[in-house]
């Protein structure tokens, strides 16, 4: 039996012809390819965004065609609406200039971010959007979370629906929902153990589809779309291209920044205010995450990292201070168990405060 690589899935998909002519692999419509251990697939097929609706049966066929592959055991293919150009402008080196600013149904959009990694950041995006969804049952707010952590989308796993595929209809993507939130994560399109090997281009792609073509309004018993009145996204750590997609294709309303107390996290904290600023993001606050230990047993606090530093970055930012959120092991078994049960009542309102 053949060995399984990237190069013999291109050669399988050279095979698939695109209906305006040539196969998908001449014209460089395949990326991404990434193949595991355990002979589970993953590529990205790119269409100009005009098309894009009408070549499900193209990402059908490709599935197909890896699938008939010994050894293969799993396939998804991705239909990304991004069309490739031969140059780019020196102002647009990644080619996002083309794709539309989004009008989506949604009234507010909240970026949960941070400028590192380690700091609890998608724990807390998950916990902000069901303690959002909880308001919501008196309030009749819907919410949303989007998962945009593209090399570590752990909100499948936080939400409990770890393993499940959204459907599509209509060549929409329909939400999964849990505890009250419609949920869409590039974790629902891959395996936990498949890396992603993503450049710039393919990262902003993602998001960008993941904004556009996900049916986040529901309709209502007249067949009218009722719009989400908040979507959080939980962002990749950091100040780069996914960011900037974010601010730059969709109104974003206000971003909430995450860090420990640490003086270490809160130079990136820092630079994460000051990146959302620069794009003319509003900053709605900044959370510490991680801000006291508290034993289970005897209720005892230690500050482990530190104590009080992002209050005190946010009062020299000029920004607001949320909250804090402890480090405790119910918190970390509940997330772990998929099981989150909602920050701070506090902290919610004071994001809701700030919408208003």
């Amino acid at each position: 039996m053949s060995a399984l690589t990237q190069d013999k899935i291109l050669e399988t998909l050279g095979g698939v012809v695109d209906p305006d002519g040539g196969d998908i692999v001449s014209r460089h419509m395949v990326s991404g390819v990434q193949v595991n251990d355990n002979g589970e697939v993953l590529f990205m097929i790119e269409v100009d965004p005009q098309r894009g609706p009408k070549l499900e049966p193209l990402r059908q066929e490709a599935e197909r065609a890896v699938r008939a592959l010994p050894g293969v055991t799993k396939v998804t293919a991705v239909l990304t609406a991004q069309k490739k150009q031969k140059k780019a402008a020196v102002n647009d080196p990644h080619g996002m200039e083309k794709n539309p600013k989004l009008d989506l149904p949604i009234r507010h959009i909240i970026a949960v971010a941070s400028g590192k990694g380690g700091v609890g950041k998608s724990t807390v995006a998950a916990n902000l959007a069901i303690s959002l969804a909880k308001d919501g049952q008196n309030t009749g707010q819907r919410i949303g979370l989007l998962d945009a952590d593209i090399y570590g989308p752990s909100v499948p796993k936080l939400l409990g629906v770890e393993g499940q595929k959204p459907e599509q209809v209509d060549g929409k993507l329909i939400p999964l929902t849990a505890q009250g939130v419609r949920i869409m994560s590039i974790g629902f399109m891959i395996e936990n153990e498949a890396p992603l090997v993503w450049r710039g281009p393919m990262v902003q792609t993602a998001i960008y589809q993941m904004l556009r073509d996900v049916a986040w309004a529901e309709k209502n018993e007249k067949g009218e779309e009722d719009p989400l009145d908040i979507l959080v996204v939980d962002m990749p750590p950091g100040t780069g291209d996914a960011q900037l997609t974010l601010a730059q294709k969709v109104p974003v309303t206000g971003a909430v920044i995450v860090s420990t107390p640490q003086d270490i996290a809160l130079i990136d904290a820092r630079k994460a205010v000051a990146m959302f600023e620069k794009v003319n993001v509003p900053v709605l606050g900044i959370i510490e995450n991680m801000s006291t230990y508290q034993c289970s047993n005897c209720g005892h606090e230690d500050h482990i990292f530190g104590h009080g530093g992002a209050k005190l970055e946010a009062e020299k930012l000029g920004v607001p201070f949320l909250g804090d959120i402890p480090l405790r092991a119910d918190i970390r078994a509940k997330s772990d168990a998929g099981e989150p049960f909602g920050m701070d009542e506090a902290i919610a309102e004071k994001i809701i405060s700030a919408l208003a």
